[in-house]
């Protein structure tokens, strides 16, 4: 049975302008080994993932599954069967075909995979797409993301052109990864490991997101993964956590380097935001830790005013006179207690601190901006507009503070624009690591990426 109330003019992009679960197409060819129907939202990742991959050398474990799906939704779409419908005839075998006529946006996202790839890649808790920027910059394809978060997946779709498959921790999300990639990329989420500490083995990530990766990479085999955490993570549970964690690795087949906390505002966007940054590779391919460094962090090249808006912002992010009230007794309250807590403004020439998720990140980097001059409030607002020129960054300085190029695009309401940013890597500083992870296997002739 077939869900027709959705208008016939059809785009995946409008599930990034409603919620998903507001559409529903169903038939036998959507359920799934468990008897049940399969969401919209995992529907959609099989078709594009298939279409996005159905011509390069990747063999899809799915690939059937996406086939009969794509067919049902040819019906949901047009009203018809996919046998011979009269205007898509010599079209029906061509990825082109379906991209022209049936999902005329998949193929218009902004970043593409390159023409020729170098390499694979699979792009895991994957956000709003930090890793896959990076790593497609230098050559690579992905083909595979995860991603939970159902506004992520909008702006990741809207990105890439594919809708990110869902939760990890599923043995059916699992298995949909493609055997023959060469590299895990993995920003995971800083899960308490409640087990840590006691065998520090494999069986003690068990329950933790960090198990998740530690699986993939068991089974898998790629070549190399590269991960990234808060840097609080090195001192957690006085350590015991991050030893669990390297210790892990080695024991399901990797070589690690010396893990480094890297700061991004030494390539090339300023915004102090330091993160720790693990690399392995598989053990069987003869690379030494000794092989592999770290990039240099020399120099800040960025201030603040370098990815400030170049025109006026909206009024509505100038801070009300009653809400700079508020934050200066908030300041006051914890200055009294010796504590560093509260706003901060941020000088033309500053660099912005670490932007994350939450009102304190915004809080924390205000800056002062005079060139708005209609001051007229278009929110509800206690108070009035401001005089003294305080207001909050927006999400596209936000991107710019993640070196996110000025075409991704940005679809969804400020709130989630805000929360995907700050729970972002830095592009800049993943790139340059991810060009010396690739450096070594170049060098050591594992992959043919370049000559000297």
């Amino acid at each position: 049975m077939i869900n027709t109330t959705t208008k016939k003019q059809f785009s995946l992009f409008d599930f990034c302008k409603k919620r998903a679960d507001k559409i529903q197409v169903f038939g036998k060819e959507t359920i799934d080994e468990d008897g049940k129907i399969i969401p919209f939202v995992d529907q959609a990742a099989l078709i594009t993932h298939y279409l996005q991959l159905r011509n390069a050398d990747v063999k899809m474990p799915y690939e059937r599954q996406a086939e009969d799906i794509l067919n049902l939704w040819y019906e949901f779409v047009k009203g018809e069967r996919l046998h011979k419908p009269k205007d898509f005839e010599g079209v029906a075998d061509s990825a082109i075909g379906y991209q022209t006529y049936l999902f005329q946006d998949l193929f218009a996202a902004p970043f593409q995979a390159p023409q020729n790839p170098k390499f694979k890649f699979i792009d895991l808790f994957a956000g709003i797409g930090g890793f896959r920027m990076a790593f497609q910059n230098l050559g690579g394809e992905c083909v595979f993301s995860s991603e939970w978060d159902e506004q992520a997946k909008k702006t990741y779709y809207a990105n890439y052109g594919d809708v990110p498959f869902g939760d990890i921790t599923k043995e059916s999300t699992k298995n949909k990864i493609p055997k023959d990639f060469d590299i895990l990329c993995a920003g995971f989420p800083c899960q308490a490991f409640s087990l840590a500490g006691k065998r520090l083995g494999f069986e003690e990530t068990r329950g933790t997101l960090f198990f998740d990766v530690a699986e993939i990479l068991r089974r898998y085999q790629p070549k190399a993964f590269f991960l990234e955490n808060v840097k609080g993570l090195v001192i957690h549970d006085k350590g015991r956590t991050f030893k669990t964690i390297l210790n892990t690795l080695e024991e399901v087949g990797y070589v690690v380097p010396d893990p480094q906390i890297v700061n991004a505002m030494f390539f090339g966007v300023p915004q102090h935001r330091e993160r720790i940054y693990i690399v392995g590779f598989r053990k069987d391919l003869g690379i030494k830790k000794d092989d592999f460094s770290y990039p240099e962090q020399k120099e800040v090249t960025k201030k603040w005013i370098d990815v400030r808006e170049e025109n006026p912002v909206p009024a509505k992010y100038y801070l009300s006179t009653t809400y700079i009230e508020t934050l200066k007794r908030h300041k006051a309250r914890h200055e009294a207690k010796g504590n560093g807590f509260g706003y901060d403004i941020i000088p033309d020439d500053g660099i912005a601190h670490a932007i994350v998720v939450g009102g304190m990140g915004r809080e924390s980097n205000l800056v002062i901006d005079f060139r708005q001059t209609d001051l007229t409030p278009t929110t509800r607002i206690k108070g009035e507009v401001n005089r003294q020129g305080w207001r909050k960054m927006t999400p596209r300085e936000w991107a710019r503070l993640q070196g996110y190029p000025d075409n991704f695009r940005i679809v969804v309401a400020d709130a989630s624009a805000y929360k995907q940013f700050g729970n972002s890597v830095a592009v800049p500083a993943i790139q340059a690591t991810a060009k010396q992870l690739l450096k070594t296997l170049n060098d050591k002739k594992i992959l043919k990426l370049w000559e000297y």
